[in-house]
């Protein structure tokens, strides 16, 4: 199994790389998740959730992936992507479980690296799609998506809540 890509990009003096988040990321990880969490209607921030979960997929290659952009040695985004197996398609499958950057960051391309290199990372192990959910009035991230290839399903999305 590919755990992940390394790829770096010059733009304007700095450099920006993407890797495999380590378990040392999961502070700077817990702060954008955050980010995330704050502006989506679903969820909110938990950092001991979300620290265990982080440590969860970093800690299990065979679960998913959590790749990190840095630039300058400070983590501005991560995306990660957990594996599951499709009966429709026979074959394994991701989910885009959180994708975000940091505020500061947005508007110079860390996003579409982030998202690029996690659609290379799911086809180098295999998958054969990828479904992510996004806020229905978050227009923007609808918008950024089908930019890069994602379309609507005819699925709708519904959760139930086990505690």
């Amino acid at each position: 199994m590919v755990i992940g890509l390394v790829a770096s990009q010059e733009k304007m003096g700095t450099k920006m790389q993407i890797t495999p988040a380590s378990v040392a990321d999961i502070p700077a990880l817990c702060e954008l998740l955050a980010v995330l969490f704050s502006q989506e209607a679903d969820f909110k921030p938990d950092y001991a959730a979300q620290s265990r979960g982080l440590a969860r997929i970093i800690g299990n290659p065979a679960l998913g992936l959590v790749l990190v952009a840095r630039r300058d040695g400070q983590i501005v985004g991560m995306v990660n992507l957990l594996y599951t197996l499709s009966t429709a398609l026979g074959e394994r499958v991701a989910l885009l479980e959180d994708m975000v950057v940091s505020p500061a960051a947005r508007g110079a391309g860390v996003g579409s690296r982030l998202l690029d290199e996690a659609i290379q990372t799911a086809r180098l192990n295999g998958c054969r799609r990828i479904t992510l959910l996004t806020d229905r009035a978050n227009e923007s991230a609808q918008r950024f998506y089908q930019r890069h290839g994602f379309g609507s399903s005819a699925m709708i999305p519904l959760r139930l809540l086990l505690s």
